[in-house]
């Protein structure tokens, strides 16, 4: 959520960046200074009114006190009139402050100042690419004639189970997932993250702490009779655990990493590019997730796209990495970075990271601050990073490494799997 005062003092640097975001309601802007000015207005009517009260309590005491009682009574009669007065412009100013709240919470965070124009994924910028691209024979197959083959995913049985989007892994898929799941909690211990396990549904104010809510609630499941959600990422609870949190400017960074199951509705999600693994309603994920002091966001976001990458380039998959345009951007990023994998049987990138920096967006909503070296309160900033999500990155691991004999696992993962081949 963005800070009214930062709007007020950057009318026209907050309307340049919406735009580069393609926010459609840029009048929302003016509204929310005309809304801002309505309050202080309202605050300021309401304080004058409290302190004129104050002083008429103070006379009464010191007219009763001087046995003055009929002056006394006759200004304590008016003070009960200012009494509603001040009713009223309370009432007043609570109306107007949840009106200003609900214009600004519709507001996306501003984009930095690298982030590209654009509309459309196509418009992304490429920033690297790494890592060559496997030739595969031409009887290759892709990942989900591969999973039938080795007997590895029923993508069947779990729409007999569930419904479509929610693969059954068995045998050595099943093992490979468990593998990747360690092998990632590892390296992500290794560059100093804390493991944390946590629940995986999560209330409204979570949702909203975060900003999934009321941006994507249409993607979320949601179970209606306790009024939770189930969590779309491991983002949104560990983020969360320090929701109305003042640190110590000591403790930061923050660094927490977390394995959950994912679920997204994935609503108007069909197609050849959605097949197999390509996009589920369920899936595996290792989060990765700090806050950090204001000066070092940037350089700890750079710090998270190199760990993402880490990971790829131990696994030996080639990969490239993209800062996403405004309008392919989230509701409260201020920058992505996305990770690409090359599927050499689809011939085609898949999405398997994404790393942002949410600056104060999240903080802001959840109240989430430290004391910095003068001792004062200061909102902190928010990152996070997918390292990384599974589905992908098992569907381009299937079809990068398969050979006549099999599928090689990659060096990395030996340890965890303890086979070295799926035949």
């Amino acid at each position: 959520m963005l800070q009214v005062s930062y709007i007020r003092d950057n009318r026209e640097q907050v309307l340049e960046r919406l735009a580069v975001k393609n926010f459609k309601q840029p009048e929302l802007v003016d509204e929310i200074i005309r809304l801002d000015n309505e309050r202080l207005a309202a605050q300021r009517e309401s304080e004058e009114a409290k302190a004129a009260a104050n002083q008429g309590a103070k006379q009464i005491g010191e007219l009763m006190r001087a046995g003055k009682k009929a002056e006394a009574e006759q200004l304590k009669a008016n003070t009960g009139n200012a009494k509603e007065n001040i009713k009223r412009l309370d009432e007043q100013l609570a109306t107007i402050e949840e009106s200003l709240y609900q214009k600004i919470i519709l507001l996306p965070n501003l984009p930095h100042a690298s982030v590209p124009k654009g509309l459309t994924p196509e418009e992304n910028e490429v920033v690297l690419e790494n890592g060559n691209k496997p030739e595969l024979p031409a009887n290759a197959l892709p990942h989900w004639e591969l999973a039938a083959k080795y007997n590895l995913i029923d993508f069947e049985l779990g729409v007999k189970i569930t419904g479509a989007g929610f693969p059954v892994y068995k045998n050595k898929g099943a093992k490979l997932q468990r593998a990747l799941i360690n092998f990632f909690i590892d390296e992500a211990e290794k560059a100093g993250y804390s493991e944390v396990s946590v629940p995986l549904m999560v209330n409204e104010a979570s949702g909203f702490g975060t900003s999934q809510l009321p941006d994507k609630e249409g993607q979320m499941y949601y179970v209606g009779i306790d009024n939770l959600y189930l969590i779309p990422t491991a983002e949104v609870p560990i983020t969360n655990m320090y929701r109305d949190v003042i640190l110590k400017g000591e403790e930061l960074p923050v660094k927490n990493c977390g394995h959950t199951p994912c679920f997204r509705r994935e609503a108007g999600s069909y197609g050849a590019h959605v097949r197999g693994l390509n996009r589920l309603h369920q899936f595996d994920k290792v989060e990765i997730v700090q806050v950090v002091h204001p000066d070092r966001s940037y350089d700890v976001l750079e710090d998270m796209s190199a760990h993402v990458q880490g990971l790829l380039q131990k696994l030996g998959l080639p990969y490239r990495v993209l800062r996403l345009c405004g309008g392919d951007m989230g509701f409260g990023s201020a920058l992505t970075y996305d990770m690409e994998t090359w599927s050499a049987a689809q011939q085609r990138w898949l999405e398997v990271s994404s790393v942002s920096n949410f600056e104060t967006f999240q903080s802001n909503r959840l109240k989430l601050r430290f004391r910095n070296a003068e001792g004062k309160t200061q909102l902190a900033h928010t990152l996070n990073g997918s390292a990384l999500a599974l589905p992908r990155i098992v569907a381009t691991l299937l079809e990068n490494n398969q050979t006549d004999k099999g599928i090689k696992v990659p060096e990395a993962l030996v340890p965890y799997t303890k086979f070295e081949w799926i035949d």
